[in-house]
């Protein structure tokens, strides 16, 4: 007997799923501004060429970059009030967890950016009377920009798609939303497309909005 398609449950618990939907975008967008805010600050660790500066980092990208996002996740909600009696809710632990863990990524999108400037820039600067931090500004930083740009916007899709993550928290973020809807109506097929869609066209929306601010830079970077 073939499988008789009803959305019909969909559209009568949609405030649910735009719900959940809206918090996913909420946690999204703080767990893109922890994480590049914390990944400047391990990127310049790293160029720093200190070792008491730069290993600490080093350990840290390496760790949070070869261990599972899940574990974080896990570990912020249930293991601090374990370890420490520090108990957070759902959405800080899971903002704590995305937002810690892409720190490491966005920090090697910072320094490969940024390492990938010739060095005939950095010297060229510097016969000019530059300090490092005018040079940085002028020089090296725009020309850095635009080589990150297209890691940048991969890595804060990955992101999104890690925030379905939370779900395992209670947080109500768009696949909790989703589960809700689920045991409700049984009509889980009918949810989980759903929610691709939506994910489809919020990140396909959003990667042709990028192209074309990567496509402007290119074309401003050549004027």
């Amino acid at each position: 007997m073939a499988y008789v398609w009803d959305f019909s449950a969909v559209s009568r618990n949609a405030d649910i799923l735009l719900e959940g939907l809206g918090n996913t975008v909420i946690l999204s967008l703080s767990g893109i501004a922890v994480g590049v805010a914390c990944g400047g600050v391990l990127a310049a660790m790293r160029l720093s060429g200190r070792r008491v500066l730069s290993w600490p980092a080093l350990g840290f990208i390496e760790f949070y970059r070869n261990t599972p996002p899940l574990v974080h996740f896990f570990w912020f909600f249930y293991g601090l009030p374990m370890a420490f009696g520090l108990t957070l809710p759902p959405f800080a632990a899971a903002l704590a967890a995305l937002g810690i863990q892409s720190s490491a990524f966005f920090a090697e999108v910072f320094r490969g950016g940024i390492n990938s400037v010739e060095r005939g820039q950095w010297e060229a600067g510097r016969a000019l009377g530059m300090g490092r931090a005018r040079l940085m500004r002028r020089i090296i930083l725009p020309q850095a920009a635009r080589r990150m740009a297209a890691p940048f916007v991969e890595r804060s899709f990955e992101l999104v798609k890690t925030t379905t993550l939370a779900a395992a928290l209670a947080f109500h973020e768009t696949i909790y939303s989703a589960m809700v809807i689920v045991t409700t109506t049984y009509r889980p097929l009918e949810v989980y497309t759903v929610v691709a869609v939506m994910f489809f066209l919020i990140l396909f929306s959003a990667s042709q909005v990028a192209e074309w601010l990567e496509a402007r830079g290119r074309r401003a970077g050549t004027r």
